[in-house]
């Protein structure tokens, strides 16, 4: 039988469900967890296929929401951070009475460049796909070198990611192939728009997968949202900047 993995954590009376993103597991969280357990009661996921959520294949991402929503507290914060953040929104959009606000973290309603928008060239996201089946782990490392890249702590940051995906079972290639697939073809801007909850975007001004130009369009797609940018950070802020991070997030949701 397929069962996610689950941790609950924390002392706090408010739940906050954390969601990592692409070719990670919840121990990304593991810096947070002193920081946030004392005001929270924190859920850990393996999102389907990853980590210790073994058994799973690909999965739409309407699918991979039903999947951890179905295993959630009644009501929740949902915290997500990349692709953990589309499912996040995904939830957010088709369960609202199970959320009590949002948070996406160096994430996009759309990872994909189009037309007018910036993003992840497809073709890149493409070639992420066809690198997995030939080389797995370097493929993998690649992009979390990519999530890391121009802040100062880069190097340790990288290490710490790598260290994350690599103390824990990874996920299969088709599984992998299925998260790509989401970041390429995902696009929520316009659902988003109608979302009637407390929504907070945390971006790292140096990010390379999600341009902090999003932010500013999202300022004024979604004006009910507030958006934090973190002046040093990349991709990956909770790593980087740990403190600030906890803090941006227990004022937000202490706020509402």
């Amino acid at each position: 039988m397929t069962a996610l993995y689950w941790q609950t954590v924390g002392e706090g009376e408010r739940d906050l469900v954390l969601l990592h993103g692409w070719g990670l597991n919840a121990e990304v969280w593991g810096c947070m967890l002193e920081r946030l357990t004392p005001h929270f009661r924190l859920h850990l996921v393996d999102l389907p296929g990853y980590g210790r959520s073994q058994g799973f294949g690909a999965m739409s991402l309407e699918q991979m929401a039903e999947t951890v929503l179905a295993a959630a507290p009644p009501q929740a914060w949902w915290l997500g951070w990349s692709l953990g953040g589309l499912v996040a929104s995904q939830i957010a959009l088709t369960r609202p009475q199970r959320a009590s606000g949002l948070i996406t973290v160096a994430s996009s309603p759309c990872f994909a460049a189009r037309d007018d928008w910036p993003g992840i060239r497809p073709e890149v996201l493409s070639g992420f796909q066809h690198q997995l089946s030939q080389d797995f782990q370097r493929t993998v490392e690649r992009f979390l070198a990519l999530q890391t890249l121009g802040t100062e702590s880069a190097r340790q940051d990288a290490r710490q990611l790598k260290a994350v995906v690599l103390n824990q079972p990874t996920p299969t290639v088709e599984v992998l192939n299925g998260g790509l697939e989401i970041l390429r073809t995902a696009d929520l801007r316009r659902p988003m728009a109608d979302l009637n909850l407390p929504l907070l975007r945390v971006y790292g001004y140096l990010d390379g997968l999600v341009p902090r130009k999003v932010a500013g369009l999202l300022d004024a797609a979604w004006p009910r949202s507030t958006a934090e940018i973190l002046a040093k950070a990349a991709h990956a802020p909770f790593i980087s900047h740990p403190d600030a991070f906890a803090s941006i997030i227990e004022t937000f949701i202490t706020a509402h």
